[in-house]
């Protein structure tokens, strides 16, 4: 036997271990990469105690996923438009059904299956279209992304009143 020769056998197992070996090291990977998530996130729960038992109010920078979330669910409020979606993609089936209903009806030559086949794409179509009439939502008012910081007042200085507002029977000085 030469030295070069590849045995028989090696070809298919080959085929059979490389696969193997990826599922393995993606679960591995996945497994280490949890474990570390985990990690990061209990020391950075840690330190946020230690700031609030120190007395420190933590930024909303130490808890970025919280942080994060916030954003989410202000941008998921303001973002809203899962009615115009739905409708948008009603439009766009109920046209794809109307060409695939004409494509298949001339150039298949069966108008009844045509019909059929586009037919039932274009009902899909409508219901998108339906869905997002009835799932319109009220518009809500949007949030301030960071809230206006007020200056904290001075309890021994009054406030000054604010100016008189001129009265209409009075003449213009």
């Amino acid at each position: 036997m030469d030295e070069f020769t590849i045995s028989p056998m090696f070809i298919p197992v080959m085929i059979f271990l490389i696969p193997i070996t990826a599922i393995f090291g993606a679960f591995i990977f996945l497994i280490v990469r949890t474990l570390s998530r985990s990690r990061v996130r209990e020391l950075e729960i840690r330190e946020r105690i230690a700031m609030i038992e120190r007395g420190l109010v933590p930024a909303p920078e130490t808890d970025p996923r919280g942080f994060e979330r916030a954003m989410a669910q202000r941008d998921s409020v303001l973002l809203s438009q899962s009615s115009s979606r739905s409708r948008s993609a009603g439009v766009i089936i109920i046209g794809f059904g109307m060409a695939l209903m004409v494509l298949i009806a001339f150039a298949g030559g069966e108008p009844g299956a045509g019909i059929g086949v586009g037919g039932a794409i274009v009902i899909l179509g409508m219901a998108f279209f339906l869905n997002s009439l009835f799932t319109t939502r009220p518009e809500l008012p949007p949030l301030p992304r960071y809230p206006a910081a007020t200056a904290p007042t001075s309890s021994t200085t009054p406030a000054a009143p604010p100016p008189p507002e001129p009265r209409l029977d009075e003449p213009i000085r």
